[in-house]
């Protein structure tokens, strides 16, 4: 029995932002860190050298390159969220048991992540659904938990209760990553005779972390607050909305202007965070150094970095501006796809790491403030426009995805694929240089 607490109490407010504490790992560990560098280690054929003598997987009659099929799978799992999103973000406003929905979706992407423990080639096709179905719980399950707010906050406590989610997903899926790492490399202290297991453990804990610490959430989120009842036309009414929100665009140049460049420099982005660590197993000389520890220290390093960058882009925003501030980030980001088509050393590697992190938390936090800032003042649904905003953002997910694969597997090395993602920020800079300036 879940208790039900009156909006705006701390106990439920609380609660609320602790589901960010035990979903997050899944964005850390599976999407980032441990499961790429399980996926290399199990597509790549190394001779005694290091060098990739087979990075060929073959899967559903046809031989893929090993970044190409899981990109393509990130794609398709993105472009499916980017469908049901609107669908239930309309359900969402409607039924009396949206927290039915939430554990619904919860323990799909977390039951996908224990699956993962039993990845391998032989059933290769199972793993690529446990994959597909954990990334679509997770995104899928945000729909839900974001629509919670107005629900359980009033609007003075909702900047600062939503922030307060963020931090402790990041605390939380820091701890469980440094624990994984641990037991990866220390596996001799836990009783393993190499990091194989323990690295399928940590999908396992993954999903273990994710059910158990997402129950205090449960507890105490109410049920759902009914509206209506659901029929057809609340079913599409998400659907009606992203129309609506296209017609309105249509009459303001401005917002359709930076809507555009964001749409485009942030396939770019986002692929670039997706493929990072993918990059580094296959295109880096780590020597005797240890790859994994490499990998994972770069991904917490950006992670660190990024809280800083995220300051420094909100300074330099207030000072110079949110277009010309977004203008110089995209030039730094072209920058270090050059710069990142050159690197083949671990040093390299974490000063490109560090780069990225001072810009990937700053182009976030500033492209959703820019879109927040250029809504029009007499606009009354602030969520659909950000409904819109979400699924375009999925959307150039799946482009960018695509492409990248579809290079990677014409030339047989991602380098070329971070080489293209320059086209992206140029076209988005040139899109970003025909917004109309006024204060």
């Amino acid at each position: 029995m879940s208790k039900l607490l009156p909006k705006g109490h701390k106990k439920l407010l609380n609660a609320w932002a602790f589901y960010d504490w035990a979903n997050s790992v899944y964005n850390l560990t599976i999407s980032s860190a441990v499961f790429p560098i399980f996926w290399g280690a199990l597509t790549i054929v190394r001779n005694d050298q290091g060098d990739i003598v087979n990075d060929t997987v073959h899967f559903l009659g046809y031989d893929f390159n090993n970044d190409s099929l899981i990109s393509y799978v990130t794609a398709l799992a993105f472009l499916t969220v980017s469908i049901i999103s609107p669908l239930l973000s309309g359900i969402a406003d409607y039924v009396g048991n949206k927290k039915n929905f939430l554990k619904f979706f919860c323990y799909l992407g977390a039951i996908s992540c224990i699956g993962l423990y039993w990845f391998n080639l032989e059933h290769l096709w199972f793993g690529l659904l446990c994959y597909f179905l954990a990334l679509i719980g997770f995104w899928a399950s945000l729909v839900f938990y974001n629509s919670y707010l107005p629900d359980i906050a009033f609007p003075e406590q909702q900047d600062a209760i939503s922030a307060k989610g963020y931090s402790l997903g990041y605390i939380g899926s820091v701890i469980l990553l440094i624990i994984n790492l641990v037991m990866i490399l220390k596996y001799d202290w836990f009783g393993f005779e190499s990091e194989g297991v323990p690295t399928r453990l940590s999908f396992i804990m993954v999903g273990v972390w994710w059910i158990g610490f997402s129950q205090y959430t449960y507890y105490y989120l109410p049920k759902g607050n009914k509206k209506d009842v659901l029929t057809k036309a609340v079913v599409f009414n998400g659907f009606k909305e992203l129309k609506m929100i296209w017609k309105a665009l249509q009459n303001d140049i401005k917002l359709r202007r930076y809507l555009s460049a964001f749409f485009v420099y942030s396939m770019a982005v986002q692929t670039i965070m997706l493929i990072a660590t993918y990059f580094g197993i296959e295109e880096l000389d780590w020597g005797e150094q240890n790859a994994t520890t490499g990998l994972i220290i770069s991904i917490l390093l950006i992670q660190l970095v990024a809280v800083l960058g995220a300051y420094l882009t909100s300074k330099a925003s207030s000072k110079f501006g949110n277009i010309q501030t977004l203008i110089v980030i995209n030039f730094i980001w072209i920058g270090i796809c050059v710069y990142a088509y050159t690197i083949t050393t671990p040093s390299e590697f974490y000063v490109t790491a560090a780069i990225v992190g001072l810009v990937m938390g700053g182009i976030q936090a500033l492209s959703r403030s820019t879109y927040s800032k250029l809504l029009p003042e007499d606009a009354v649904d602030t969520a659909s426009y950000f409904s819109f905003y979400d699924v375009s953002e999925k959307i150039g997910i799946v482009i960018g995805m695509f492409s990248y694969g579809i290079i990677a597997q014409v030339t047989g090395s991602v380098r070329y694929s971070i080489l293209f993602l320059i086209l992206f920020f140029v076209v988005g800079l040139v899109l970003l240089f025909r917004v109309p300036r006024t204060e």
